[in-house]
């Protein structure tokens, strides 16, 4: 298979993790004799910085024509605290999932049996939970009008749904919930928000075409506290934007680190694929960054493309750097690898996972390949 990849890095950390997601797929594409073609364009910060623009439209053309995208971070402290700030990095994400016409996030929540005591969470509590979070992405607060008066004291944003926004993300999570265990649980604040009523009544009119599936319902402020006490009770969360983006970044903790989550963005026809962490300013250029949710990003675009097998080693390879514990500080604070050599370990096994057996630490200090 041959596929053109936008690959936009961003700011931040993001630059570094990306590096890793495209060593390999790389490695990928050499097993299995794919062709990816990559194609670098400025985003964010970075991207403000050189045109004034948080998205060029040479950026936004490229990914309108490229087969998919692969998303670093963005945000920069100069932006982040400057409340005055007329442009923002995020202006561009927002854009870009619009004009791509990327309507649902898919987040997947399931932690490694090796990272669990990294969790602050108690083993008991999250060993065996599997959920994913289909989040609704062009819809909402994030995208209402805003208003704010001229004395600057009075501030509005319109949260909006219409039938269809609501209706096309849920078919989607009914259908995953078909290939899994079939439960969807919608999460909203019906007893509050008109929204999230309409919610309740179009998401129950499409639960019809799925009998299958079982669909029960949550306020939002009782599942940010069942992600914590019982996530097992979860298969796929169903919900609007804001509360989608709230509740996938406190069930990072049931993993151990945001840093190993992935995320896939889709539309009818575009993709976009990330992790959901930020650009973590702070790390940038010290090779400290977990690079596994952008390599596990990748792996969600092979999947999207049908390359199941390839996934496949990409999970088995991202698994067995964990276990080796070839990972990053924010998964085992004495550490001594880096975001290079967990990329170089992952990519070497894909090349090479036979060669396993003889799997020296030393090497990924000095630069050689991680399995010899």
């Amino acid at each position: 298979m041959n596929l053109k990849i936008a690959v936009l890095a961003g700011d931040g950390i993001g630059p570094e993790v990306i590096l890793q997601a495209k060593k390999v797929l790389y490695a990928v594409g050499s097993v299995y004799n794919h062709e990816f073609v990559f194609e670098d364009a400025l985003m964010g910060a970075v991207a403000i910085d050189k045109t004034g623009n948080p998205l060029p439209e040479q950026t936004l053309n490229l990914c309108l024509n490229t087969d998919a995208v692969l998303f670093g971070a963005i945000g920069d402290p100069k932006y982040d605290n400057n409340p005055d700030a007329k442009v923002r990095p995020e202006q561009g994400l927002l854009r870009l999932r619009k004009e791509l016409g990327l309507f649902a996030n898919i987040r997947p929540i399931k932690p490694y049996k090796s990272l669990l005591d990294a969790s602050p969470l108690k083993r008991e509590y999250i060993e065996g939970t599997d959920f994913t979070i289909f989040r609704e992405l062009t819809g909402g607060v994030y995208f209402g009008e805003k208003k704010l008066n001229e004395a600057g004291t009075l501030a509005s944003d319109l949260c909006e749904y219409s039938e269809e926004e609501i209706a096309r993300i849920a078919h989607l999570a009914f259908k995953s919930a078909q290939n899994r265990r079939n439960k969807v649980t919608l999460v909203d604040k019906a007893n509050v928000l008109e929204t999230s009523r309409l919610w309740r009544k179009v998401v129950k009119n499409v639960s019809a075409a799925y009998p299958d599936v079982a669909l029960d319902f949550l306020f939002v402020d009782n599942a940010a506290m069942q992600i914590i006490l019982n996530p097992k009770q979860f298969d796929v969360i169903l919900t609007e934007n804001l509360f989608g983006d709230i509740l996938s970044d406190e069930a990072s903790v049931i993993t151990g680190s945001i840093g190993l989550l992935a995320s896939a963005s889709l539309g009818k026809t575009n993709a976009l694929f990330e992790p959901i962490h930020g650009s973590y300013p702070q790390a940038a250029g010290k090779n400290i960054a977990n690079p596994i949710a952008s390599i596990l990003s990748a792996a969600l675009l092979l999947e999207h493309f049908g390359l199941f097998e390839e996934a496949k080693n990409v999970y088995e390879g991202v698994k067995k750097s964990i276990e080796y514990q070839v990972v990053t500080i924010d998964l085992n604070p004495g550490s001594t690898f880096g975001t290079n050599e967990v990329g170089e370990f992952v990519s070497n096994f894909i090349l090479n996972k036979d060669d396993l057996l003889y799997f020296n630490r030393n090497n990924v200090h000095i630069g050689q390949s991680t399995i010899v």
